[in-house]
């Protein structure tokens, strides 16, 4: 048994920053996943929406732990042999792909039909209209939701330790196994979460009543 040192804290912080790196990660490229997801939802072609749909009926409908699973055993079936970072990261990009993609799908949707119908009467294209008229419309009341997600994969990411991921909560694992005071390391890193969460929920909170009064 070891005392609490400022080895253990160190420890518990390198836990964070992999956790904040991983979920910067996986929210920036299922932000971008997620876009394209949501364009394809509401795209005039059938097979498009058919795909996405699939796709985020699979993620959607499937634990997070299971998604981890398939992409850090399933890519070295194919030949691709990854680490845990890789994995991690790709596995939580996927799933945040499909949430993302359905919160911007609802607001496309939301961004009132005579918009588009506008758009379509000043001969602008399917994808001049996406992105100049009805984009930022569907982005900004959406905002909110995404913060509110964004907190979502950030205490989600904790379930990548069981691929070997040492985030936050690993660490706070390990360090209890090392000092035995586990209320003191979880209670480090419960404070941790609550310290990233907190302001973020807040915010997603704020931002969901400003935009509820401004419509």
């Amino acid at each position: 048994m070891r005392d609490f040192t400022l080895t253990e804290f160190w420890v518990i912080a390198s836990g964070l920053w992999a956790t904040l790196l991983l979920s910067g990660i996986a929210f920036l490229g299922g932000g971008l996943a997620g876009l394209g997801v949501a364009l394809a939802r509401t795209a005039p072609v059938k097979a498009l929406r058919l795909a996405a749909g699939v796709f985020i009926d699979f993620f959607q409908g499937t634990p997070m732990l299971l998604q981890l699973f398939l992409v850090f055993y399933g890519l070295p079936v194919f030949g691709l042999k990854v680490n845990v970072w890789i994995a991690a990261a790709v596995g939580l990009t996927l799933h945040a792909g499909a949430f993302l993609g359905e919160i911007w799908r609802g607001g496309i949707q939301a961004v009132p039909r005579g918009q588009s119908e506008a758009a379509d009467a000043l001969g602008l294209t399917y994808w001049s209209r996406m992105r100049h008229v009805v984009l930022p419309q569907a982005l900004r009341m959406s905002f909110a939701p995404t913060v509110g997600f964004l907190v979502q994969l950030i205490k989600g990411t904790s379930l990548a330790a069981v691929i070997g991921f040492v985030e936050l909560s690993r660490s706070g694992q390990l360090v209890s196994s090392i000092t035995y005071k586990p209320l003191l390391a979880f209670g480090l890193v419960a404070l941790c979460y609550f310290a990233i969460c907190f302001p973020l929920s807040r915010y997603s909170a704020r931002l969901e009543k400003r935009f509820a009064i401004g419509n």
